[in-house]
């Protein structure tokens, strides 16, 4: 963890109490504060704008593509929008033009600084904690202390903020993550005298319960929520949704309902550079459609006859991702063949992929069928090491992740969301 120029931690001092004990893990006893900024934060800016803390009631619900819309929104009305991820997980490597090396970040703060230009700040400040495997234990042991974590927290906050007019902050997962190294989102936000805004799945019963889970530790911690985005909303009951959510939210919490975002599948749908990752392969051709999306519900497994086969890809949808065992080379020949046929008569695009399994030591592919995808860059092909029954079930639980690498899907999740949210309400809830 790099070092941090800062002797003290003002901000956390003002804002909490804490207790250590010589044997034992540290204890921290949070006191009701108010929500303003500590002089250490203090601006020269004309108007102030609470920290915007976003977090969610579990994974998979959209917090960070509600982030993306977020920061479109705010720099629409904002000259300078700052942007950090206090606590992440998943990491990338980066270059930092202030420490002139490659550092380590979470790969969240890759795709909004990227995708929003936030040349500004700079990355060592935006992803002051990383958590990897063997964080945990390093902390409870002592080797990792409970200041230290505060101090690179308030550092980074620091400069971020003062670099911005306003400031987003992605939390990692729902308000508790992180509570087994004392720094949750709920404290964190606590910390930073943010607003919280959660972020749930749509329905009533269930996305309500989960919120308010969640309400109670931001409620622990004396964290104001500004308000709630419900998010992948089923379309027929996308009018039901808002005004019952909305409803509830008001009389049993007094906040509103800020966003209500009716589900898109398209955002869901993997592409095939996500199917890369999920099974650690790369494609055999067809390279530059790496970001072709698919739709799971169109994924075919093929059992029948070669002839068959061809009869479905001439009439099926054409962009569907079929499967087949590495033993079927027929299916990969045919696979092949109707590629150049199509190609050569130009009857539709093909956008068809396929899949090919086989259990890893057990099945392979013949050096012969390898050597006849050399050209044909057009038909993607992917060799994985899993059974095609694994194969179905990992990509059926599979959820992808917005990458900045797939500008056409970051790009459709903002139009898509910034729409829905209001943004009016929100910077009215988090002003000071």
């Amino acid at each position: 963890m790099p070092a941090t120029s800062r002797t003290g931690c003002s901000l956390f001092r003002i804002r909490c109490c804490v207790s250590i004990s010589a044997t034992s893990s540290n204890v921290v006893s949070f006191q009701p504060h108010s929500h303003q900024r500590s002089s250490s934060f203090s601006t020269s800016k004309t108007k102030n704008q609470r920290p915007i803390f976003v977090a969610a009631t579990k994974q998979h619900v959209g917090k960070t593509t509600t982030s993306l819309a977020l920061m479109s929104g705010l720099q629409k009305r904002f000259p300078k929008v700052g942007f950090i991820k206090p606590v992440g997980q998943q990491h990338v490597d980066v270059y930092s033009k202030t420490l002139g090396t490659h550092i380590q970040v979470d790969k969240d703060i890759c795709l909004l600084k990227e995708q929003f230009h936030l040349d500004h700040i700079d990355y060592r400040h935006m992803s002051p904690v990383i958590i990897p495997r063997g964080y945990t234990k390093k902390y409870i042991d002592g080797k990792i202390s409970f200041d230290d974590q505060v101090k690179e927290i308030d550092s980074a906050f620091s400069e971020v903020d003062k670099a911005s007019d306003v400031v987003l902050i992605e939390g990692t997962g729902h308000c508790a993550v992180g509570s087994i190294v004392n720094v949750n989102n709920a404290k964190v936000a606590s910390l930073l005298g943010a607003s919280m805004l959660l972020i749930a799945n749509g329905g009533l019963g269930s996305a309500f319960d989960e919120l308010e889970l969640n309400r109670v530790l931001c409620q622990h911690y004396d964290v104001p929520i500004a308000g709630v985005v419900i998010n992948k909303v089923l379309p027929e009951k996308y009018e039901q949704t808002k005004h019952y959510m909305a409803k509830a939210l008001r009389d049993q919490w007094g906040v509103p309902l800020l966003g209500c975002v009716p589900d898109r599948p398209f955002l869901g749908c993997p592409a095939l550079a996500d199917l890369e990752r999920l099974f650690k392969s790369e494609l055999v051709c067809g390279f530059d459609h790496r970001y072709r999306h698919y739709n799971v519900k169109d994924m075919n497994l093929i059992t029948t006859s070669l002839t068959r086969f061809l009869e479905n890809i001439r009439t099926k949808h054409p962009r569907t991702l079929y499967i087949c065992h590495v033993t079927r080379d027929d299916i990969i020949l045919g696979f092949m063949a109707e590629y150049q046929r199509n190609r050569r008569e130009e009857e539709r695009p093909f956008e068809a992929a396929l899949l090919v399994c086989g259990r890893k030591g057990k099945y392979q592919m013949a050096e012969e069928v390898k050597d006849m995808f050399e050209g044909l860059d057009g038909a993607p092909v992917l060799v994985v090491e899993y059974s095609t029954h694994e194969a179905m079930k990992l990509i059926h639980d599979y959820t992808p992740k917005l990458n900045i690498d797939d500008k056409n899907r970051v790009r459709k999740a903002v139009e898509h969301y910034e729409p829905y949210i209001d943004f009016e309400e929100l910077l009215r809830r988090t002003s000071e």
